[in-house]
């Protein structure tokens, strides 16, 4: 009892941040990638919790709710935005997605090796950018992972820009776990092993703001912080309904 009252605690960083943790559950029954987050086994996962706005000076904190999952091929991620000023125009593979409405997820699989992480950063039109930082690699900045699955609630619009129809937007994203073989201890994860991650935001032309689940205390925007990341653990059985 005393363990699992001191897993929900907030940790602290090396810098002094409070970081929190969460519990990614295994996934009950099957998913379709479609950008809905309807079916029941992301209606039971609990939410990672409100994000900071870290360097807010203006504009509409406009919240996110990020949810995870899992089974023994992927690690499954949702976003629920709520957005009223949505916008976005990039269209190329790998291009600066972080310009408009998008999504992040920096992972790194391996706790004792933080800096260590890779970046899945998708728009709201679903243009991905993808990148590998580790000790062990030399090769390009941007990387091609290997199976990942992904939809937006707008994908496939060539240019979004603020409407006055605009409430929210999805992301649904599964990654494969051979994703993450030269740094994860284990792949599957076991149950009860631990990584390191964090879920970002940013809001476009429209609505610049920049926001995260785990705070970074950075004096300017940079989600390039692993050090900050909050910890997740693999729990081998599905939430409470």
């Amino acid at each position: 009892m005393l363990v699992t009252l001191l897993w929900f605690c907030f940790l602290v960083s090396t810098t002094g941040q409070t970081l929190p943790s969460y519990d990614i559950y295994r996934k009950a029954g099957p998913l379709t990638i479609d950008a809905k987050l309807d079916e029941t086994a992301w209606r039971q996962a609990p939410s990672a919790g409100d994000f900071h706005f870290n360097w807010h000076t203006d504009g509409p904190k406009e919240q996110t709710v990020a949810k995870l999952l899992w089974d023994d091929e992927n690690l499954y991620v949702g976003y629920y935005c709520h957005d009223k000023n949505i916008s976005a125009e990039v269209v190329q593979r790998h291009g600066p997605v972080s310009k408009d409405d998008c999504v992040e997820v920096f992972i790194s699989p391996n706790a004792n090796k933080v800096r260590n992480y890779y970046g899945y950063e998708i728009n709201v039109i679903g243009t991905m950018l993808n990148f590998l930082r580790a000790d062990w690699y030399n090769g390009p900045f941007n990387i091609e992972p290997q199976g990942v699955r992904y939809r937006t609630s707008f994908h496939g619009l060539p240019v979004k820009h603020d409407s006055p129809d605009d409430d929210h937007w999805i992301l649904e994203l599964a990654i494969p776990f051979k994703n993450f073989e030269k740094d994860a201890p284990h792949t599957p994860p076991r149950d009860g092993d631990t990584w390191r991650l964090n879920l970002n935001r940013a809001g476009g032309k429209t609505n610049t703001q920049y926001s995260t689940w785990s705070p970074v205390s950075s004096p300017k925007p940079n989600f390039h912080v692993p050090e900050a990341f909050g910890t997740v653990r693999f729990v081998n059985r599905p939430p409470a309904k």
